[in-house]
């Protein structure tokens, strides 16, 4: 996650700093260590992401296990475009059949083009904006399972 935030902040993306990226940060009631995931190709780590159950922060008010929330998705510079977004997303897909849910959900900030690209390519759609006190808009995402 690191890298992929250094990688971004030098192309003047607006990604996460590093002082997010910590234990005391990262872990939280609704993202566990058992939270944290790595994706694998060939022995080698081609992403990282958490996947919760619950977002108290941007989704209040739906119910625990009525989704999966995507969080801090990344991808090796070395694996980008070779479609991993969507291998993450049909992953998921299955899982959330197992388990019953019925939505991926995530959160970017509304003006990153690039990021809303992909995951608009990938089936999700935006299903509300919120207005943050820091004068930034959040896009929340959704796609059904």
């Amino acid at each position: 996650m690191r890298a992929v935030a250094a990688w971004g902040r030098g192309r003047g993306y607006r990604v996460w700093p590093d002082e997010w990226l910590t234990e005391e940060e990262l872990i939280t009631p609704n993202a566990r260590p058992e939270n944290f995931c790595i994706g694998m190709m060939a022995g080698e780590i081609v992403c990282a992401f958490i996947l919760q159950w619950a977002d108290s922060d941007y989704w209040p008010d739906a119910p625990q296990y009525e989704a999966a929330y995507l969080h801090k998705f990344c991808v090796c510079r070395k694996f980008a475009g070779m479609g991993m977004t969507g291998l993450v997303t049909e992953a998921l897909r299955a899982e959330c059949r197992k388990r019953g849910i019925r939505y991926i959900r995530l959160d970017t900030g509304l003006d990153e083009e690039a990021v809303k690209s992909i995951y608009l390519n990938a089936g999700f759609k935006i299903v509300d904006v919120i207005d943050c006190r820091n004068g930034r808009a959040m896009a929340l995402y959704e796609l059904e399972v």
